[in-house]
């Protein structure tokens, strides 16, 4: 009988609260390992990576505070290998995927599954008890530009590789040959494409995660030594059915706020492909249904979301919603049921392009799920993806060995009732650092000349939203630089009347050269031309020579509440569109009290 269906006696209190700790002290031993036996800056520095431990079903038991938008999909990665290998899996096996058609976010996020199985029984016999995982980013996994985040990408392929299942451990023997034809050969093949452009880090990186894997394997055993299988797997599942006790009082105590059990939402991506939300709510049940009808068709580019980014944006706002301490895990999404269309930019297609989806569009769910709760005003729902590198194909179709560099940037986090937002922050379901200055200019041909606080681009309110930063980097070298960002041309909202945050910003300064015709006849060396600002976009890739730079502007957030100055002409008959809030009614109220109507 499974822990799903099996009836257990009323938790103990103490030891739900230890083995809440025990089990979490696990995916957090999982974490230091792999920090520390890792090279690469994205996941030893940037630490732009997660683990977790998985119950034998596939289903999130418990999580270091790492990365949200890894944390609930990984469960969709466990569930579709398990499906492909439960019955023919071994100890010593390890599991390597990344494809968005199995569970994955996007393909630099690589997944290490390991299965954990007890002792062995009277015949022999051992089940699969837990799985531990790992995901890590990284840095450049082939595709059509280094850092492996093209901007330009319209399908899959030009992404890099994309792996549905691979064992790249098999009862103890690491499968070297295997990952080079998955990393670079294959992404190879299509026009455009080169494979992993540095092999050898990605490789130990890789090795890392394996380590760190095994790591959460020895930890569980000392803890079903400890305690037995079955009171092990007995509070495994309270963890969980207390997760779905919390999510349930939640979605009751929101209709009794609310005034209504009925709630909705809609936000813009920067090309205006629309995300839309309703949320029904049984409040006798305590669930709700989270429907995205309306959502706009599968986009050309590269920001279609796969579900199991979906499931993790959700999964973070109802873990986020709740005012207590519980570990992220699999209980928060019992009550919860979400609806997506086929064909959405939210259900695309095998063959979408999803680099964006993961970094981008997950953040503008998260803001239309707390639009719908009426949680807080937008935080700069972007990550501004900054990319480098050099190597690839070359004009023989041979492999250059070479590398990428990738950074997600800060902004400004959204105000709520009560509490000003959070200004230069990695927001939401993205809980990376940014690429410290000293290392990045150590490792990298580039000079950083300005990081800090975008002053006044939060916007203005009785609580008022973060500030966005600036970012302004010069490259030593030619190199192929790219920036993946949104909020470039629609602002994060504000709330309650408050103003929404500043759009962000990149710009390009390039120093005037011969070759690219800058120069104009009469030109005197004497008198050095001023460089150029050119304003790339929120989407971009290009090629920058030496001593050109990118400045980028990150977004503000928006507001919550008009400010005492506003309140005051209010009440002496001023500002009669403010009047027409309703924070808990319609959609069109809501729109037409933000636009000023």
């Amino acid at each position: 009988m499974s822990a799903q269906t099996k009836k257990y006696s009323p938790p103990d209190p103490i030891l739900l609260t230890l083995f809440a700790n025990r089990f979490m002290s696990v995916a957090e031993a999982m974490g230091r390992s792999l920090q520390q036996t890792a090279i690469s800056t994205n996941i030893k520095e940037r630490l732009d990576f997660s683990c977790a431990l998985f119950a034998p079903d596939g289903d999130l038991v418990a999580n270091a505070p790492f990365i949200p938008i890894h944390l609930g999909s990984m469960s969709f990665a466990v569930r579709y290998q398990m499906q492909l290998h439960a019955k023919t899996l071994k100890p010593g096996d390890v599991l390597m995927t990344n494809s968005p058609h199995a569970g994955g976010s996007h393909l630099p996020d690589i997944t290490i599954i390991s299965p954990v199985f007890s002792a062995p029984s009277s015949t022999g016999e051992r089940e699969i008890i837990f799985f531990t995982a790992s995901r890590g980013h990284h840095a450049d996994i082939g595709g059509i530009l280094p850092g492996s985040m093209p901007p330009t990408s319209q399908t899959i392929f030009e992404e890099g590789a994309n792996i549905l299942s691979f064992k790249i451990v098999h009862e103890g023997m690491f499968d070297h040959e295997g990952l080079v034809d998955y990393m670079v050969t294959k992404p190879a093949q299509y026009p455009g494409s080169s494979g992993c452009r540095n092999l050898r880090d990605v490789e130990s990186d890789l090795k890392a995660q394996i380590a760190a894997n095994y790591k959460g394997i020895q930890l569980i055993q000392q803890i079903v030594d400890d305690y037995g299988l079955e009171t092990v797997q007995e509070y495994m599942y309270h963890i969980r059915a207390n997760a779905e006790s919390s999510v349930r009082s939640l979605l009751r105590d929101v209709v009794k706020r609310a005034g209504s059990n009925v709630l909705e939402a809609i936000d813009y991506l920067d090309d205006g492909s629309p995300i839309k939300l309703k949320v029904e709510i049984d409040e006798k049940e305590g669930s709700a249904v989270l429907d995205f009808e309306g959502t706009g068709c599968e986009i050309r580019g590269n920001l279609n979301a796969p579900i199991s980014v979906v499931h993790s944006a959700v999964i973070y706002c109802m873990r986020a919603m709740l005012d207590m301490d519980i570990p992220l895990n699999a209980g928060c999404l019992v009550p919860i049921t979400v609806k997506i269309p086929e064909g959405s930019l939210l259900a695309p297609s095998r063959t979408a392009a999803v680099c964006g989806g993961n970094v981008l569009t997950s953040q503008r769910i998260v803001d239309v799920v707390l639009k719908a709760f009426h949680a807080c005003a937008a935080s700069q729902g972007c990550t501004n993806n900054l990319t480098f590198g050099a190597g690839g194909k070359d004009k023989d179709g041979n492999n250059v060995v070479g590398y990428g560099y990738y950074e997600t940037i800060a902004g400004g986090s959204g105000a709520g009732p009560g509490w000003h937002g959070t200004s230069g922050v990695h927001t939401h379901i993205t809980n990376t650092r940014i690429g410290d200055v000293e290392i990045l200019e150590r490792r990298y041909p580039v000079i950083v000349h300005q990081f800090g606080i975008r002053e006044g681009s939060g916007g203005k309110g009785r609580w008022r939203g973060g500030d966005g930063v600036v970012r302004e980097i010069e490259f030593l070298e030619p190199l192929q630089v790219s920036i993946l960002s949104e909020r470039r041309t629609r602002q994060p909202y504000g709330m309650e009347g408050g103003e929404p945050g500043a759009l962000g910003r990149n710009t390009w300064i390039k120093q005037p050269r011969e070759e690219d015709g800058d120069l104009p006849e009469d030109y005197d060396e004497r008198q050095p031309l001023k460089p150029r600002k050119i304003n790339i976009g929120g989407k971009a890739t290009t090629f920058m020579g030496k001593g050109d730079r990118l400045l980028i502007e990150t977004p503000g957030a928006g507001a919550w509440g008009i400010s005492k100055e506003e309140e005051e002409e209010l009440a002496h008959g001023g500002h009669d569109h403010l009047r027409a809030w309703a924070p808990r009614g319609s959609l069109a109220e809501r729109e037409a009290a933000q636009a000023g109507f």
